[in-house]
């Protein structure tokens, strides 16, 4: 009886209950252990940079002790108390401080407090980079996500306690363009979405007096339908209670809402940056140490001195008996390296009908219109998003017209001006289990969403061990069409060809389009699908052929390849006059143009996909022939068309009868608005015609 009442007494005084003071007490001194047996084995510790919560525990585990199982994280590299607070052992977290094989998160690939978790019994954790800032745009979209679920009747009945997102940053991240376009997304569609901002007033060796106008506080208010709360992240129980208070909030009225909590840095910024070397605030950054202040709060609820010494001999131990076991564990092997690029496909063989009969040619717009249109009718979680692509517009190719019309708004609508957005907020689209497919308005466009493409998009299978691929379609417009001039005709397949773990299509049919669109959508990996709009319409003389029967709804084309355009000749081949020209997209019509003048004596392979390369096709192609032309829109210097010329001279050299040529575009840094000036730098059938010539000749 005494016992209830010490208890109702000690709940009174804290207003949480006892038991929930003692777990905290226990992970903030599990991770202060932590911290010192980090710094006390730097020797060992520190050969992998680390970062630790030490100073930010009590907010961050007044979080991480409220998240379900059915919530979204993003933790930071300072966020170690949240992992340790959802259920993560000390001993998880140094496998992959030690980078060792079974780092439950990347396998020993990623930095210390880079998680990635997909466990039925916690919040799930997609990967995210240690680039500051942009992991505001994924879970922004994961909150999008959650948000479409819920509203097409697609979610799980949770009794109330709907999923959120929430998003880790530091304050210093904030003044990242991209986390202000998250912020204004959250606040533009009432998303449900927790932005859990720390500050403690340092950059790296910056203090905020030196890289910000203003706090994030203030920052937020400019953002309208976004509630801010600006705490004392030192003050345990405050901060479990505005924690609480926002997290029932954003469950049941499904909004965004920001804390701003202020900590101070106690520890090193990493192993690599140490304080000491800068900072001249440290004794007074240690007068607000949330653990004394946690302890104290402790002995006011009734728990004794003997209870915090045996919680925390507890915790030490478990510490050390932690790292001496991940000392042991064992390190990566080096075929280890090669797992997880790609997620499996299950599209391996060309399936369908390419051409069914009794059917007239379609424009390729129209084709890859109707692939999507097949998708989103048979999959709900299918949807389409991008600039000007709604309603009123349907693209400013006319690429999805009518598409929202038939499907709603809810799953075809228009974006702000935010390539990054758009691009990064796939990946968390497809964490939440949706397919979405987005597009980017032109390839001149695509530079402000490359951040996220390389650093969240690319990465995200390969770093999180195979836990989170990226399923998502962008379609990029691409190439130069009836002077589009400098800012709408680049070509920029060498530079997504350079990102690792992603696939990219370049078809020059409406055939293929809707073959390689369809196969795209059933891949589990981030595919980029580059189409020419000197194509969609067929208005170019000489590109008739890319108007195609439409393939039905069951067509399907394999990545990685090619298609043989037209064959030369066995005589020519023969008697060693025929050539072979490895190209795609435009580069298609212009070979075809110019191969009328050599009639049997050309061959022409059209790539189809940038990567996966069918180089099995172009090496059989090249020995067949043993003179190689490699034609691209694009600038030759440095470009995806001279890697290819490598490969075949290095794979090819000693069935080759001249050096391999490449043809493209002069090396200027623009395409030039004028008619003229345009005509003068791209490539075209007459200057192909000409390097035909003296590669026979050679």
């Amino acid at each position: 009886m005494m016992e209830d009442i010490s208890l109702k007494a000690a709940q009174v005084k804290t207003k949480i209950p006892l038991e929930i003071l003692k777990k905290a007490y226990e992970l903030m001194f599990t991770a202060k252990s932590m911290t010192d047996l980090f710094e006390t084995n730097k020797e060992i510790t520190a050969k992998y940079v680390h970062a630790t919560s030490r100073g930010h525990e009590a907010v961050q585990i007044a979080l991480g002790l409220q998240l379900l199982p059915q919530d979204f994280l993003s933790a930071y590299y300072r966020d170690d108390s949240i992992l340790l607070s959802i259920g993560m052992q000390p001993f998880e977290l140094m496998l992959q401080l030690l980078a060792k094989r079974n780092d439950p998160f990347s396998g020993g690939r990623t930095y210390y407090s880079h998680p990635s978790l997909n466990r039925d019994d916690m919040p799930k954790i997609p990967h995210q980079s240690s680039a500051t800032g942009m992991q505001a745009i994924p879970t922004t979209g994961i909150a999008m996500g959650l948000q479409y679920i819920e509203k097409n009747g697609m979610a799980k009945d949770y009794s109330g306690l709907n999923p959120i997102a929430v998003c880790s940053l530091g304050d210093a991240s904030c003044t990242e363009g991209e986390v202000s376009e998250a912020l204004q997304m959250a606040s533009l569609k009432q998303l449900p979405i927790l932005f859990f901002i720390q500050d403690n007033e340092w950059d790296i060796s910056a203090h905020a007096r030196e890289i910000r106008s203003q706090d994030m506080t203030e920052f937020a208010k400019g953002f309208n339908g976004l509630e801010t709360k600006t705490i004392d992240g030192t003050d345990f129980i405050l901060s479990y209670n505005t924690v609480k208070d926002c997290l029932d909030i954003i469950r049941k009225e499904r909004r965004p809402m920001l804390i701003h909590a202020k900590v101070p840095l106690l520890n090193h910024h990493t192993s690599g940056v140490r304080k000491e070397w800068y900072r001249d605030d440290l004794e007074e950054a240690a007068k607000k140490d949330p653990l004394p202040r946690l302890r104290n709060q402790l002995i006011i609820g009734g728990t004794t001195a003997i209870e915090i010494k045996e919680i925390e001999e507890t915790a030490k131990k478990l510490v050390e008996d932690d790292y001496q076991k991940a000392l042991l564990e064992e390190d990566p092997r080096p075929e280890d390296l090669f797992d997880h690029e790609f997620a499996p496909t299950p599209i391996t063989e060309e399936k369908g009908n390419r051409a069914p009969s009794g059917k007239q040619a379609t424009v390729m717009v129209d084709s890859a219109l109707f692939a999507i249109r097949e998708l989103m009718t048979k999959h709900p979680e299918c949807l389409l998003y991008g600039q000007d692509v709604g309603a009123r517009l349907g693209g400013v190719f006319r690429e999805a017209a009518t598409l929202a019309q038939q499907f709603g708004d809810h799953r075809v609508f228009n974006t702000p001006i935010q390539e990054a957005f758009i691009v990064g907020s796939t990946v968390g689209m497809s964490a939440a289990g949706l397919k979405p497919i987005v597009e980017v308005q032109f390839a001149d466009y695509i530079w402000p969403g490359l951040n996220q493409l390389f650093t969240e998009v690319s990465r995200s299978c390969y770093l999180s061990n195979g836990k989170w691929p990226v399923s998502m379609i962008l379609r990029v417009p691409i190439g130069a069409y009836g002077s589009g001039g400098p800012y709408h005709s680049s070509s920029v397949e060498s530079v997504l060809a350079n990102i690792k773990g992603i696939k990219i299509a370049y078809p020059s049919t409406g055939a293929d389009l809707k073959g390689l669109i369809k196969s795209a959508y059933y891949d589990p990996n981030p595919v980029v699908i580059l189409e020419h709009k000197g194509l969609y319409w067929s208005k170019i003389k000489g590109t008739e052929d890319a108007k195609t029967i439409e393939p039905d709804e069951d067509y399907i084309i394999p990545f990685g390849k090619a298609r043989l355009v037209i064959e030369a000749s066995d005589k020519a081949i023969n008697s060693g006059k025929s050539i072979t020209i490895i190209t795609y997209g435009m580069g298609v019509y212009w070979a075809k143009a110019a191969a009328k003048k050599f009639e049997g004596r050309v061959e022409i392979l059209d790539l189809r996909t940038i990567s996966p390369i069918d180089e099995t096709a172009i090496f059989e192609s090249a020995r067949k022939h043993g003179k190689v032309m490699v034609l691209t829109e694009e600038p030759v210097f440095n470009g995806f068309a001279q890697s290819i010329a490598a490969r075949i001279s290095e794979n090819c050299f000693e069935s080759l009868d001249a050096p391999v040529k490449v043809i493209g575009s002069e090396n200027m840094p623009a395409i030039p608005l004028n008619s003229t000036l345009e005509k003068t730098m791209l490539p075209n059938a007459d200057k192909v015609e000409i390097a035909i010539t003296a590669l026979m000749n050679y």
